[in-house]
């Protein structure tokens, strides 16, 4: 892709958008490969989830050119978009999050190449100035880190190559080192965990938070969230444990394991992902607990944690919404067309609590 426009920079704010915004499908598909092409070109419909995106131009926040990025126009259709995928895919949120690239890639007609880190991020790196050396004019990364990013940054830079981010923002500028940050508002689904948290403990009692991994800003503003809220609104309840769970449901196992035996009397878990708490709940298992004995409360919205609180094991799951597909590609096809588009774009979570966990079970995934 050749550009001639100058790179200029322009500050990045949020962009609250959830609530005036217009509907986007959101699609889940099952292909697995290389390269995608095929299908024709379609505006996004409601999908099975029900749930509703903003438009990558809704909304009266900072946005973003191609001329102020610096490029000139091109058609999607012809384009090659690479998608860099941070994590191995033994969590469900990332088997949706890359479905639903993939999918919409296919729908588009749009090559596509990926690329897994296996959750590695010097690897995520290499795989990123990898999928620039094969020739993607554009490219959609979820990001391991929020740091670190430079080598790559330089690199699309130099060839004028749009970056989206999806899921984690990376520490850059927007509309000069990349384009947008498309994902949820992480500070807000901390407050509602901590509402959750609230209802299933009663306001009062020692709670435990089993935190993300260090370095990514998911992590820091799910923590905020949560404990600006319980502090605002439950002054009973007291965080009484703090320890990375690295967002792996092994390590939320051990982790908890030892929150039982150090404060056996603790009341609640925060886990800020579903596979943490998914491993708090099999310490409580193997501990001898009864289910609801400990309330828990994650984020993410997968299926076995939705059963879980069908079971009785976990008391409310705030989802991440991972379909980002085609939010993403509609991203980019209104900035290479020219149009404005966003800076920070938030996608609307759902939430499943007692109350529709059993009927809403296949909104899960």
């Amino acid at each position: 892709m050749k550009h001639t426009a100058l790179l200029r920079r322009t500050s990045a704010r949020t962009l609250l958008a959830t609530g005036l915004l217009t509907s986007l499908v959101l699609t889940t598909g099952c292909t697995k490969s290389e390269d995608s092409s095929d299908s024709d070109k379609a505006a996004p419909q409601q999908g099975d989830s029900g749930q509703q995106v903003a438009s990558p131009s809704a909304g009266s926040g900072p946005t973003c050119t191609i001329d102020a990025y610096g490029g000139e126009k091109l058609d999607l259709k012809s384009a090659t978009v690479g998608f860099s995928q941070s994590e191995k895919e033994a969590n469900p949120f990332r088997i949706a999050e890359t479905a639903s690239i993939e999918a919409e890639a296919k729908k588009r007609g749009v090559k596509l190449l990926t690329a897994n880190a296996q959750s590695q991020f010097s690897k995520q790196i290499s795989d990123v100035q990898d999928l620039i050396a094969k020739g993607a004019d554009l490219l959609v990364i979820a990001p391991l880190n929020s740091d670190g990013w430079e080598p790559v940054l330089r690199t699309a830079a130099a060839k004028h190559i749009p970056i989206v981010t999806v899921d984690r923002k990376i520490n850059a500028t927007a509309c000069k080192d990349y384009v947008s940050f498309i994902g949820s508002d992480f500070v807000e689904q901390g407050k509602r965990a901590a509402d959750e948290m609230i209802e299933a403990t009663g306001g009062k009692g020692d709670i435990a938070i089993l935190l993300g991994s260090a370095g990514n800003n998911v992590t820091t503003e799910r923590t905020k969230g949560f404990v600006d809220q319980i502090k605002a609104k439950a002054p009973g309840l007291k965080v009484v444990f703090q320890q990375t769970g690295e967002f792996a449901r092994e390590k939320g196992q051990s982790v908890t394991e030892n929150l039982i035996q150090s404060k056996p009397g603790i009341k609640g878990i925060y886990a800020e992902n579903d596979e943490m708490g998914l491993g708090a709940v099999n310490a409580l298992k193997g501990a001898g607990k009864k289910a609801g004995a400990v309330k828990i409360v994650t984020i993410d919205g997968t299926r076995n944690a939705v059963q879980g609180i069908v079971d009785g094991w976990i008391s409310g799951v705030i989802e991440s919404n991972p379909r980002f597909g085609p939010l993403a590609f509609q991203t980019l096809d209104t900035f290479t067309k020219g149009s404005e588009v966003a800076q920070d774009i938030v996608i609307k979570d759902s939430a499943y609590t007692e109350a529709n966990a059993q009927s809403d079970l296949d909104k899960a995934y």
